[in-house]
C-alpha cells in the first residue's frame, strides 16, 4: 500500500489517501488475527509485520506533509515525541539483539487502534486531543517495550506484556 499511498498523497488525493490508509491500517490489524486463527503464526510473519509497520510509520509523516502541512506544523511537538517514542524501542532492540523487536504487545495493539482512529479524525478536520492522547499511549507502550528488551534473555517475537517477558526470564 505504501507506493499507492505515496502516489495519492503526491497528487493531492486526500480522500482516496484516507480510504487507502484506513484499508492499510485495517488489514494490518486483521492479518495477525487471521494468522492466529488459521494456525499460521511464525517468527518470520511477525518480523514481516513489524517491517511493514516500520515502513508505514516512517513514510506516513512525509505523505501527510504533502496533504496537510498546517496540521503537521500545529502538531509538531507531539509528532516529535511520537517519533522519539517509536524509535527508542527499535534502537534498544537493535543494540541488545541486533534485530528489530516484534513483540506485538497488547499495549501496541491498543495504541495502534487508538492512533489509527485519531489520525483519521485529525486528517478529516477533527480535534487534535485524540492524537495527543495517542502520543501518551505510545510513550507508555514504548517504555514497556524497552523494559521487555532488557528483561528478555534472548530475542523473541509475540511477547504480549512485560509480565510475559519476565516469565520468559525464569
Amino acid at each position: 500500500m505504501i507506493p499507492l499511498l505515496g502516489a495519492l498523497a503526491w497528487f493531492g488525493e486526500a480522500t482516496w489517501f484516507l480510504v487507502g490508509l484506513a484499508a492499510s491500517l485495517l488489514s494490518d490489524g486483521v492479518d495477525g488475527f487471521v494468522a492466529r486463527r488459521g494456525g499460521a503464526v511464525s517468527a518470520l510473519g511477525a518480523r514481516l509485520d513489524s517491517l511493514g509497520d516500520l515502513a508505514t510509520y516512517t513514510t506516513l509523516p512525509l505523505f501527510a506533509w504533502w496533504l496537510w502541512p498546517s496540521i503537521l506544523r500545529a502538531q509538531a511537538p507531539a509528532i516529535a515525541v511520537a517519533a522519539a517514542a517509536y524509535a527508542a524501542p527499535l534502537a534498544a532492540a537493535l543494540l541488545r539483539f541486533r534485530r528489530l523487536p516484534s513483540y506485538h504487545t497488547w499495549a501496541a495493539k491498543l495504541t495502534s487502534v487508538w492512533m489509527a482512529g485519531a489520525l483519521l479524525l485529525l486528517f478529516t478536520g477533527g480535534p487534535a486531543w485524540p492524537f495527543q492522547v495517542g502520543v501518551v499511549l505510545l510513550v507508555l507502550e514504548s517504555a514497556e517495550e524497552i523494559a521487555m528488551t532488557f528483561v528478555l534473555p534472548e530475542w523473541k517475537s509475540d511477547v504480549r506484556t512485560l509480565w510475559h517477558a519476565m516469565r520468559e526470564r525464569r
